[in-house]
């Protein structure tokens, strides 16, 4: 089994910062993509950023420019730096990892999510 553990999430003002962290644990042979989600009330999950394990990003348009994602293949943990957040941004943030397992199949594992409210 495979577990994920985020933080960092929280409430900020308007133009304000938030750096959020997803580290994977347990049964990994090779983590493949790892990503970030959000949901809004009443809104479906949505992609915010995703990486490949060589580093290729892809950002969703309302955040691009403004967050960045980034992964420590060596401590199977990916970051969310948020800058200039704005009230559209509060969601429930959700990391997303493909991890191989040592029998060499592939599993999609969720973190249990953290919540970030963007407010004044």
């Amino acid at each position: 089994q495979v577990q994920l553990v985020e933080s960092g999430g929280g409430s900020v003002q308007p133009g304000g910062s938030l750096r959020l962290s997803c580290a994977a644990s347990g049964s990994i042979f090779r983590v493949n993509f790892m990503g970030w989600y959000r949901q809004a009330p009443g809104k479906e999950r949505e992609l915010v950023a995703r990486i490949s394990s060589g580093g290729r990003t892809t950002y969703a348009d309302s955040v691009k420019g403004r967050f960045t994602i980034s992964r420590d293949n060596a401590k199977n943990t990916v970051y969310l730096q948020m800058n200039s957040l704005k009230p559209e941004d509060t969601a429930v943030y959700y990391c997303n990892v493909d991890v191989m397992a040592p029998s060499y199949i592939v599993n999609k594992y969720w973190g249990q999510g953290t919540q970030v409210t963007v407010s004044s």
